[in-house]
């Protein structure tokens, strides 16, 4: 069963405007938070597909479950920035409130998400150790770690509205103050609400190590995304082809190197749509033109809302499993707080299914 266009207006138009002043009032003054536990309610989602039994994806997606997460906090929501450990079983994540979650993810026999316990929030800090106060200084949208793990290690954050990258220590008691902020590129002054909206640390290849960061939208006087990659702490850049009128919301590594790209599109008449593009190793690379493969495309026929978030970790058995996590824009009436989780699937293992699944239709 389809979303109802009304629906889809709703959830456009909030995901539109989510970042901008018009919700501004929706997010709850942080300065005088201190960290502390909360509750967070899971419901189970089955399917992507609604209204659908069957969980397979074609192509390369295999759909693994996702959760509904609900809490009576006011200062839950917004999640823009995720990442979860090797095993996926520990998470932190960052919201443009200037806020940030740590936790761990439970799962069932089956290996789907179930809950989330341990639940833990607290607010992002300024260089003098105290609670961002300004709503343009706390726009945090993406996270990346840089060193160790996200129970003990070193993260950067990239702010949109004041827009600056800080290296923080991040652990399960979440985030220390900046230890500094990064060179910016040239281009700062044109970025505005257009900033950084992704960020990656490469796991593998020729740059193993090198920070990428991507603009949401075309930069005032572009026609196509930028892109770029810290060489010895300097930015170089990169364009980004084939996005179209598609945002990009994310970015995460994978062991090799290549990089999966979260993205998001609202239309009137057709509503929200995002998709999944796989960046092939090495492709990144100073002045580069980067393409990339899509792997996944949906609609609000599936269970999708305004996903910002992703992460990559791996299953028991090995397999890549690919997280997502919406930003409800501090609108629980319309909008929801969902976390999804796919496999990515070897392409040898893909090819082996299609190939099969032609050979049953004749």
């Amino acid at each position: 069963m389809r979303t109802s266009w009304v629906a889809a207006v709703a959830v456009g138009l909030l995901v539109v405007i989510g970042a901008g002043p018009a919700t501004a009032f929706l997010k709850k003054d942080t300065s005088k938070l201190t960290p502390h536990d909360i509750e967070v309610r899971a419901t189970p989602i089955a399917n992507f597909a609604r209204g659908e039994t069957d969980a397979i994806l074609k192509g390369r997606l295999a759909w693994r479950g996702g959760l509904v997460l609900t809490s009576f906090s006011e200062y839950f929501g917004g999640w823009s920035g995720l990442r979860l450990d090797a095993e996926g079983k520990r998470f932190v994540a960052i919201s443009d409130a200037g806020l940030w979650m740590t936790g761990a993810l439970a799962y069932d026999e089956q290996e789907r998400p179930k809950a989330l316990r341990e639940t833990r929030i607290g607010p992002l800090l300024a260089l003098d150790g105290k609670p961002l106060r300004r709503m343009r200084d706390r726009d945090a949208e993406a996270l990346a770690l840089a060193s160790g793990t996200i129970s003990k290690g070193t993260a950067y954050i990239a702010f949109e509205q004041n827009d600056r990258i800080g290296i923080f220590d991040v652990s399960e008691k979440g985030f220390g103050p900046p230890r500094a902020y990064i060179q910016m590129p040239d281009e700062k002054r044109r970025m505005r609400l257009d900033g950084i909206e992704a960020l990656t640390v490469l796991k593998g290849g020729p740059r193993k190590g090198a920070l990428v960061a991507f603009t949401e939208n075309p930069l005032r006087g572009d026609k196509v995304q930028r892109g770029w990659i810290w060489i010895k702490g300097v930015p170089k850049g990169f364009t980004m082809e084939g996005i179209g009128d598609f945002s990009i919301t994310d970015a995460a590594s994978l062991e090799d190197g290549s990089v999966l790209l979260l993205e998001r599109r609202f239309r009137w008449l057709e509503g929200l749509r995002i998709r999944l593009r796989h960046i092939a190793a090495g492709s990144i690379r100073p002045g580069a033109a980067v393409t990339g493969e899509l792997l996944l495309e949906a609609d609000l026929s599936h269970e999708i809302d305004n996903l910002e978030g992703l992460a990559v970790s791996r299953g028991s058995s090995g397999e890549t499993v690919i997280t997502m996590i919406s930003d409800d824009n501090f609108n629980r009436f319309l909008q929801r707080t969902v976390l999804l989780q796919f496999t990515l699937k070897e392409r040898e293992t893909a090819d082996a299914e299609s190939a099969l699944s032609e050979a049953e239709k004749n």
